[in-house]
């Protein structure tokens, strides 16, 4: 037997020992996980505010070089215009889709397949040469059979004209003799839209056979170097308009990421506020109870 001066703390280890676990002894954890979440959205929002600024600073480069080559691209292509060329109807079109490499800059990528897609509904004996990975992963699922060219690493910085050269050389060596080449790219209509359109450079043998042609004094050995100048200038020109979409389409997926990163931070502060206080009044409450109680021993 014990004495009648332990017998309290007895009776008080034994309510300890049997008193069942606390409501909110989860809370703790919830508030470790919750602490978690907001520490991973709060440095996530640090890289979409970096890679928002650093595309700030990429597209004013961007759009100057997009200026530069539209002023080529436009006065090669007047030669044409005035000339009435047209393609001839009797050979295959080969269309140039300029993507690129990278990706986190929303739809810009699938809107240039979209529209490849629907030319080749079209005009289904196309082919097809693609500059750049994100737009080659989606061709190669859709249309695997009309793929005749690709090219990787391009567009990862502003293009130049040495770029597009070097693309127009690989696409002359092609067996086939089309009629033209399409190309295919977005245009910058402003900082927050872009549209995919297409451009074409002729084959010598239609720009030959152009209605107005004879106005110019062109020699043969002249009209085979405009033929490639005029492919070269219009890949630039689509290339570099479209290296200031990517970059101009980044710029707003990331702010936009940045914004709805700093909405989740403010829901998750709140709740885990909220949380803290549930967690802290549970405690005084236990604390209360237990002094109250040992009051009444």
């Amino acid at each position: 037997m014990f004495s009648r001066a332990v017998r309290p703390a007895l009776r008080a280890g034994g309510a300890a020992v049997a008193r069942p676990a606390p409501a909110n002894a989860a809370t703790f954890a919830t508030l470790r996980e919750i602490e978690g979440r907001l520490k991973s959205i709060k440095n996530i929002e640090k890289i979409t505010n970096t890679m928002k600024i650093v595309a700030s600073t990429r597209l004013t480069r961007a759009q100057k070089a997009m200026d530069e080559s539209r002023i080529y691209g436009k006065t090669s292509n007047t030669v044409f215009e005035q000339a009435e060329t047209k393609p001839l109807e009797d050979k295959k079109v080969l269309l140039v889709v300029a993507s690129s490499d990278k990706g986190l800059c929303g739809g810009i990528h699938s809107g240039l397949s979209k529209a490849t897609r629907r030319i080749l509904a079209e005009t289904p004996n196309a082919d097809v040469a693609i500059l750049g990975e994100k737009a080659k992963a989606t061709l190669s699922r859709l249309a695997p059979e009309h793929i005749v060219l690709s090219f990787a690493n391009v567009c990862k910085d502003i293009p130049t004209f040495a770029d597009a050269q070097a693309i127009a050389d690989q696409i002359a060596l092609l067996p086939e003799d089309y009629s033209s080449v399409r190309i295919i790219y977005n245009s910058f209509v402003n900082a927050q839209s872009y549209e995919p359109v297409t451009i074409e450079a002729y084959s010598e043998e239609a720009i030959t056979q152009s209605a107005n042609i004879s106005s110019y004094e062109v020699d043969d050995e002249v009209l085979t170097g405009l033929r490639e100048y005029a492919l070269a200038n219009n890949l630039y020109w689509a290339m570099a308009e479209g290296h200031a979409c990517e970059i101009s389409a980044r710029r707003n997926a990331m702010e936009n990421a940045s914004k709805n990163a700093g909405e989740m931070i403010n829901k998750f502060q709140i709740l885990y506020n909220r949380q803290r206080q549930a967690t802290i009044t549970g405690e005084l409450v236990e604390i209360i109870t237990g002094a109250t109680a040992s009051e009444d021993m």
